[in-house]
């Protein structure tokens, strides 16, 4: 399963952009569901904070094994 690490000011429309294939190349063909959220007051906090995610994988790899562990 894989993981999609991005900022924006529209959540809401990001997501449908994603799921109708209308975001970039690595999203389409796919369906995104929202896991997990953080709000900033600045795109420049967001963007370093989405920095940081990218790199964490284990802390990826955590939401999805308690996405796993719930559907279960």
């Amino acid at each position: 399963m894989n993981t999609y690490v991005g900022w924006t000011n529209d959540l809401e429309t990001r997501l449908i952009m994603h799921n109708t294939g209308k975001g970039a190349k690595y999203t389409r063909g796919r369906k995104w569901i929202i896991l997990y959220v953080e709000s900033y007051l600045t795109r420049g906090k967001a963007m370093s904070r989405e920095w940081q995610l990218k790199r964490d994988r284990k802390f990826r790899s955590r939401l999805l094994n308690n996405l796993k562990a719930y559907l279960k």
